[in-house]
């Protein structure tokens, strides 16, 4: 089992998610031509994507699905809370090629296990595992409950959302005050504070990998996502790259995960 995030940011957020017997995409923000762009960038053929996850109705998720499942005939997954909200926006999306999930589903090869999160709409994280071995995206989440930190735990590579500063949010003048209480509120977004606090839980339940997600390009930097989060969890005695690995994911294709 192996993942790469083709890109992840408010720009739009894709994943590639691939066992021996399948090919996943979660979610897909970019058009459909960046997406098979990017796809065979890395060497994946885009007609042999099995299915897409939608973890939400937000355009950054969901821009490149209508066109992408109907030239590719790919069928699309989401929780029945979430097509409510995305009924109007996937036209395109055959019936046939409309799936619901309300808990757990067995996709070819691989368990995978959808967590809901705080956010403003419906919004799910996911866990994908095969025996003990075990990857987990979250992002677009207002905050971190026990409820997410067990479902995600034992995970040993983890996407995890660190959307931004707080002293950039409130500091900035792009944003009107509404719109920068959104973000921090109990439905918004996971500042780098409450990403390194969820990390130390997560490295103490096995996580070895963490890649920071979703960066805000108004309200926070790879460096300062980085330098933050490694100095908190350091001076609580966590050491990256010895107790834990941290990457950060941009707009730009990733890095290849590998579970042997």
């Amino acid at each position: 089992m192996r993942i790469i995030n083709l890109s992840s940011g408010s720009d739009g957020n894709v994943t590639f998610i691939q066992t021996e017997k399948a090919n996943l995409l979660l979610d897909d923000g970019l058009s459909c031509q960046e997406t098979a762009k990017r796809l065979s960038a890395i060497g994946i053929s885009p007609d042999s994507i099995d299915g897409i996850i939608v973890s939400h109705e937000h355009s950054d998720h969901i821009k490149g699905i209508d066109v992408f499942s109907s030239k590719y005939q790919v069928p699309v997954f989401a929780h029945q809370d979430v097509w409510v909200g995305l009924d109007d926006k996937l036209k395109k999306v055959l019936l046939k090629h409309r799936k619901i999930f309300d808990g757990q589903f067995q996709f070819e090869d691989v368990l995978v296990c959808p967590v809901e999160v705080p956010h403003d709409v419906k919004c799910f994280g996911f866990s994908f595992s095969q025996g003990n071995k075990k990857i987990s995206v979250v992002t677009d989440l207002g905050h971190i409950n026990d409820k997410i930190i067990n479902s995600i735990s034992h995970s040993q590579i983890i996407y995890l959302e660190a959307n931004y500063d707080r002293d950039m949010l409130f500091k900035g003048t792009k944003y009107p005050l509404s719109l920068k209480r959104r973000i921090d509120g109990p439905n918004g977004h996971l500042s780098n504070s409450v990403s390194a606090e969820a990390i130390e839980k997560l490295v103490a339940h096995g996580a070895r990998q963490i890649v920071l997600s979703h960066l805000s390009k108004e309200n926070n930097t790879p460096e300062l996502a980085f330098n933050f989060i490694t100095t908190k969890i350091g001076n609580d005695g966590i050491k990256e790259g010895v107790d834990v690995r941290i990457d950060v994911a941009s707009t730009n294709i990733g890095s290849f995960f590998k579970l042997k």
